[in-house]
């Protein structure tokens, strides 16, 4: 009565690929839901690299910062929601900063323990052959740190694709989050399913992309190469 087979799921997926789901299809809905993540997940990246690294890198930075990270820290992403309604608004604004809280931390705390727990001899080797600062930063702490940023940008990403389907199921008309809404409101369990199961192919794909990039740029670290 209440759950719809698979093979009705699987037809009325292939169905909303190019048919109209509200305003647009379910490859537009994805489209509109990648996009968010990318600008969410694109800045707390970026953000969180330079102030994990600098934490680590900086003893004077990392008393400053780390007071007040670790009060931030422990607040889930969506926890932010609220809050980010009063300060935005229901627009866009607020999605990406709710992607952004979503991800922000495991990058920061990934990037600070990469810094810190770089193999001393390493960098006492390169000073020892001449190696000023700037080239012991570039060339020694940031190549040893890279498979620990890499595993934060891994979390990360998992957790700014689960922050856009909450924002988009609080507020929104378009976007993977506002399918399964939809299915909610009107009582479509077909149509949640598929929100569903787009929602689980796009993660899987995103996950393994940042595995073939990690390996690209980070070939050393695995063995057997």
């Amino acid at each position: 009565m209440f759950f719809p087979n698979p093979i009705e799921v699987l037809t009325y997926f292939v169905h909303t690929l190019t048919h109209k789901i509200g305003k647009y299809n379910l490859t537009m809905h994805t489209l509109f839901s990648l996009k968010r993540v990318a600008v969410g997940f694109g800045l707390s990246s970026l953000s969180g690299i330079i102030l994990g690294v600098a934490m680590g890198y900086s003893k004077t930075i990392n008393a400053i910062v780390r007071p007040l990270f670790n009060i931030i820290r422990p607040i889930p992403g969506l926890a932010w929601i609220p809050l980010a309604i009063l300060w935005f608004g229901i627009g866009e604004t607020t999605k990406y900063f709710i992607i952004f809280m979503g991800g922000f931390a495991n990058i920061v705390l990934n990037s600070y323990d990469g810094t810190v727990k770089v193999n001393p001899v390493l960098e006492g080797a390169a000073r020892l052959l001449g190696a000023n600062d700037v080239q012991v930063f570039f060339h020694v702490i940031l190549p040893s740190a890279t498979t620990y940023i890499f595993a934060g940008l891994q979390v990360s990403l998992s957790t700014s694709w689960m922050a856009v389907l909450a924002a988009e199921m609080i507020s929104s008309y378009e976007g993977a989050g506002w399918i399964i809404n939809m299915g909610m409101q009107t009582g479509d369990t077909t149509l949640i399913l598929v929100g569903m199961v787009a929602i689980a192919i796009v993660g899987f794909l995103l996950a393994n992309i940042m595995r073939i990039l990690e390996r690209g740029l980070c070939s050393w670290t695995i063995r057997g190469r």
